[in-house]
């Protein structure tokens, strides 16, 4: 389990309110944890270990909270801040890292509210992807939005998408929506975070949602699953699953898991380990390569357990262990 911060990290109302939300995660995940099977597994399974880890610093001037992880046309690896609408680059040299944010705004800022009226839900940027074409497609919680952005000429839609073939298993739940994104084979995949994890598939040209599947973890049976990442590589659908701290290797059109990759020790070794109460990881962006997985963790502004100090998010590259050397 996650350490519990101390009384000497966080404020006595903010220990209070954590605990209340720690009581609620724990009475959810009573009911849709992952719960092991007895063993039948034939799928591959391996242990992801870290060739680098960057602690990623940050110029903005408030918390950095990481979700998703994507490579540009250009080479540049980015993510996203869940709390703004820009990409934010991440500059790698050596041991150090830095978020740099980009002038690519994938959604215009909210216009003023008209007396009277309700604001508009702060948008919740959680997946990236890109398409054939070099475009950005960015998927968001709190409306279940996705946009498509153009790098060149700065220009962004939101895509006309009728989610109503899915809608049975949407939560009411403004922070239970898109988790992320992915593209390839002329399909978009969107991942539904709950009330019941599913993979919505949508075709690429037409917008129309085709079927949803769910896939989960070898010898682990749950009402739920929980999905916190999507990635296309080399004709495969990579799905990270962040109650479970694995990646699976997804075969999408025979809805298949292919192998499995585990990151539990790396999440919970306490050089990485952050102090807080929940139940689950925190890894939240997945990004595949022929030779790495990377993963990028949004840390929600705790600190390390063995940094109080330290409250930066994390980015690790993850040799493949399914490659022949």
């Amino acid at each position: 389990m996650p350490v519990i911060a101390g009384p000497n990290l966080l404020p006595p109302q903010r220990r209070l309110w954590l605990m209340g939300v720690a009581l609620f995660s724990v009475l959810r995940l009573a009911l849709a944890a992952p719960i092991p099977l007895t063993s039948t597994n034939t799928v591959p399974t391996y242990t992801l270990k870290a060739a680098q880890i960057w602690r990623l610093d940050c110029d903005k001037p408030k918390r950095f909270d990481a979700s998703a992880l994507q490579r540009l046309p250009d080479g540049s690896l980015v993510t996203l801040d869940d709390k703004t609408t820009r990409l934010f680059r991440i500059e790698l040299t050596g041991d150090a890292g830095r978020l740099v944010a980009t002038d690519h705004e994938f959604l215009p800022p909210r216009p003023p509210r008209k007396p009277g009226t309700k604001a508009e839900p702060r948008p919740d940027p959680e997946g990236l992807a890109v398409d054939e074409s070099g475009r950005v497609l960015v998927c968001e919680e709190s409306q279940r939005r996705v946009f498509r952005y153009d790098l060149i000429s700065h220009s962004q839609e939101t895509l006309n998408i009728d989610w109503t073939p899915a809608k049975r298993w949407f939560s009411s739940e403004m922070n239970a929506s898109w988790e992320g994104i992915a593209v390839g084979g002329g399909k978009l995949y969107l991942a539904n975070e709950r009330s019941r994890g599913r993979i919505i598939v949508v075709d690429a040209t037409t917008l129309k949602v085709e079927h949803d599947f769910q896939v989960r973890p070898p010898d682990v049976q749950a009402a739920d699953v929980h999905y916190s990442d999507l990635c296309w590589h080399a004709g495969h659908l990579w799905v990270l699953c962040r109650e479970s701290r694995c990646v699976l290797q997804v075969d999408a059109a025979a809805e298949k898991v292919l192998a499995s990759f585990d990151y539990e020790a790396i999440e919970r070794d306490p050089d990485n380990a952050y102090a807080h109460p929940y139940p689950y990881g925190f890894v939240e962006g997945l990004l595949v390569e022929a030779e790495n997985l990377w993963l990028i963790v949004d840390n929600n502004e705790f600190p390390r357990v063995a940094d109080k100090n330290d409250r930066r998010a994390q980015l690790w590259r993850c040799p493949r262990p399914d490659q022949k050397k």
